[in-house]
């Protein structure tokens, strides 16, 4: 797929459409890539994200796989993108959507426009969009498939086959997207007194830079067996982030349960939920998911209030861990956001203690896991 074709807001503007998987329709103008050859479609899960600052983060972040990440900030790419802040090798969303971008970045470290790096990752997007209009709708119908592309122009597709393309794209239950972004092969990161094993479930840079400051970090694929990571006798194992449905990765929580009791485990996210289904645990799909930088969580030992950032669709069923403990609750909606292994020595939260991008309240959780090394197994 190369002659990459730019909609980037250029004079006069690309129409197009998005329409949900229920027929809801939205109007707004192409931008980013689109395939050449035609017809240009693009599907995915439709999903809202909250933070005023960080897109470029946000759109590479390996958790949004399979979903068009709409930002409810009206203004997006005002800053441009830097490579420095991109958080994985590429980004691994369907789309964006926004309802304004403006025509040149304003900052010194602005390496490229968004538009710019939209047609460098041959990611699909829509401005002109009504946003807030669209997030409502997220809230009240829940996230679901959707299709966008242009409705005029050479790459020009009709409304129906939007709409069929919406009907016919799959959510991301019972799909194993971790395998989708995970790495190919182990690398290691970090120079620190210990050494730790990371699944790489979909995992982002800046967890990375956090491990690699307390630890040589050995990051292996989703699938590597639990044997292979005792071999290296680390002093601790660190699940990480991903994205799509943990009850379709199995494998994964077989391994978790082998080295639970062996190793100090660490969640993160699907690393949490993971865990949480290896002792026996039950996930479920949230209504619209959480995905921001400023979901409130209280921390149950101390009633602390964390500001946290957060990206997933799916949560733990309250009441489904017998061996585990809840250590956080978001004050939102309830749902669990940390828990505690009563008996062996590991411990996971639903949320983003690194943040990036985000607020850095529980970064606290770092040391925590340092301190269950210490003790070790």
């Amino acid at each position: 797929m190369s002659g990459a074709v730019r909609l980037d807001g250029a004079a006069p503007p690309t129409e197009a459409l998005l329409v949900l998987a229920d027929g809801t329709t939205f109007e707004g103008e192409a931008i980013g890539w689109w395939d050449p050859a035609g017809p240009a479609v693009a599907t995915g899960e439709v999903v809202f994200n909250t933070t005023m600052t960080g897109y470029q983060e946000v759109l590479t972040d390996p958790s949004y796989a399979g979903q068009v990440v709409c930002f409810t900030y009206p203004h997006i790419g005002n800053y441009g993108v830097a490579a420095a802040d991109s958080e994985s090798r590429r980004a691994f969303c369907r789309g964006v959507i926004v309802r304004d971008t403006p025509p040149r970045p304003s900052s010194w470290r602005a390496e490229q426009s968004l538009a710019g790096f939209l047609a460098e990752q041959r990611l699909p997007g829509l401005t002109g969009v009504d946003t807030r209009r669209l997030t409502r709708h997220v809230r009240e119908a829940g996230a679901m498939p959707a299709a966008f592309g242009p409705v005029a122009g050479p790459l020009a597709v009709d409304e129906a086959a939007l709409k069929a393309a919406a009907l016919g794209a799959p959510g991301t239950d019972g799909v194993d997207l971790a395998a989708e972004v995970t790495t190919a092969q182990r690398y290691t990161v970090g120079e620190g007194p210990r050494r730790i094993v990371a699944y790489d479930f979909g995992i982002k840079r800046a967890i990375l830079a956090h491990l690699g400051r307390i630890a040589t970090v050995d990051v292996v694929p989703a699938g590597t067996p639990a044997a292979e990571v005792l071999d290296a006798r680390p002093d601790g194992v660190f699940l990480s982030n991903g994205p799509g449905d943990p009850a379709a990765v199995g494998y994964a929580a077989d391994a978790i349960r082998q080295l639970l009791g062996r190793v100090p485990v660490f969640g993160i996210c699907l690393g949490h939920q993971l865990m949480a289904r290896a002792l026996g645990a039950e996930t479920f799909k949230l209504r619209f998911g959480h995905h921001g930088g400023n979901h409130p969580v209280r921390r149950v030992g101390t009633g602390g209030v964390e500001i946290t950032s957060q990206n997933h669709n799916y949560a733990v069923v309250e009441g489904s861990v017998a061996a585990m403990d809840v250590t956080h609750v978001n004050l939102n909606d309830g749902v669990i956001e940390g828990l505690a292994c009563r008996d062996v020595p590991a411990f996971s939260v639903q949320y983003h203690p690194e943040a990036g991008p985000g607020p850095h309240d529980a970064s606290y959780l770092f040391d925590e896991f340092v301190s269950l090394m210490r003790r070790g197994a």
